[in-house]
């Protein structure tokens, strides 16, 4: 496992590396008057593309290893399987890179992608959510296959939007889904799916590879491509180890992603209640304003280098709170009514913590936080 680490983190670092020198000029095409810029300078935003990459090498390396390198690694991933992940991930990341390359790719036309890579998840890999673990619910769900197999398109579909969106500053949603993606591979392992725990192991050190180079410098952005290869690596992941796996409680998935999902699912509430359409970009996402009313301003001469302070000090106060939630999720993922309790906790925390913010009542735990 250690080695699938190490080998998909300096494949990505040596893209990296490669796209930062070459890609400036693909930076530039990204508008100054952008709501969710909060950067100085042309920063490419390809990061997705090395991270696609680096983990196509991992799932490789699973693939060869055993089978035809005579390594042991106790992992059996058949190649079909390999080429499932491999297509949805390729259909994900080339459909939130075109958006990176153009900026003219539509919302819907977006979903509308992220949709296809979910159905193909579906049918190559027939995932489905078999149960939510209510007594009183399952009985019904487990009557016909077909809201399971919804909610799992709804999953994968989604949650790619979910990390595009709280993909904000330096870091912040790399950190998280490496995180996620630990979380993952350590119930795998509790529960014997070594399969599993490489395939998330893989994206997790090729998201380690590109954070050497994002943050805190943020010489290179993972883009749209990257948030969405986050998204259906870990919703896939998520689904198939609750539906291979009994002991594991579906909850543990929603806790697990709670913070991405219920911004998203915020977003989209806030932006209908004020008749806008959920596509269209704001900048009231929660960590915007944790970057606008809560990290301090950093005191320097040059405007650049004050903004890149700011926006890296932005990043500590989101890991914490998605640690809110990915620690419960990995420590009772076999209890639901423990999973469900901390989940409703959390989304009472949310809300309360996003008005009190607006509000301009910034709690006083929170502007005692990182000083200038």
């Amino acid at each position: 496992m250690l080695l699938i680490l190490v080998l998909c983190g300096v494949v990505s670092s040596l893209l990296c590396a490669f796209l930062v020198r070459s890609g400036r000029r693909i930076g530039r095409q990204y508008r100054h008057d952008m709501p969710q810029r909060f950067h100085a300078g042309h920063v490419p935003r390809l990061g997705g593309v090395a991270i696609m990459a680096a983990t196509a090498v991992g799932w490789t390396w699973l693939v060869v290893a055993n089978r035809y390198l005579g390594v042991p690694n106790g992992i059996q991933l058949a190649p079909h399987a390999a080429l499932a992940w491999g297509a949805v991930a390729l259909v994900a990341t080339a459909t939130g890179t075109a958006e990176d390359l153009s900026h003219v790719l539509r919302a819907r036309w977006r979903m509308l992608f992220t949709g296809l890579a979910a159905i193909l998840a579906v049918w190559l890999l027939g995932l489905q959510v078999t149960r939510l673990a209510l007594p009183w619910i399952d009985g019904l769900w487990q009557m016909t296959p077909w809201p399971g197999i919804l909610l799992a398109l709804v999953a994968i579909a989604g949650l790619p939007h979910a990390f595009n969106l709280i993909d904000g500053y330096n870091g912040l949603a790399a950190t998280v889904a490496i995180i996620c993606c630990l979380a993952l591979a350590y119930v795998a392992l509790q529960v014997g799916d070594r399969e599993i725990a490489g395939l998330v192991l893989a994206t997790a050190g090729a998201t380690a590879g590109f954070l050497v180079w994002n943050y805190p410098r943020g010489l290179i952005f993972a883009g749209d491509g990257g948030a969405y290869l986050w998204g259906v690596v870990i919703a896939m992941a998520s689904v198939l180890l609750v539906q291979r796996h009994a002991q594991v409680s579906p909850w543990f998935s929603m806790l697990l992603l709670a913070y991405p999902v219920l911004e998203l699912t915020f977003s989209a509430y806030r932006k209908a209640a004020r008749g806008q359409s959920p596509g269209m970009a704001d900048a009231l996402h929660f960590h915007q304003l944790i970057y606008r009313r809560v990290v301090r301003e950093v005191f320097h001469d040059d405007e650049a280098r004050r903004m890149l302070m700011r926006n890296n000090r932005t990043s500590p106060y989101l890991w914490g709170f998605s640690a809110f939630t990915v620690a419960p999720a990995a420590l009772f993922w076999d209890n639901t009514p423990v999973l469900i309790g901390v989940l409703v906790t959390f989304v009472a925390f949310y809300v309360w913590a996003y008005i009190a913010i607006v509000r301009f009542k910034v709690p006083r735990w929170l502007r005692r936080g990182l000083r200038p």
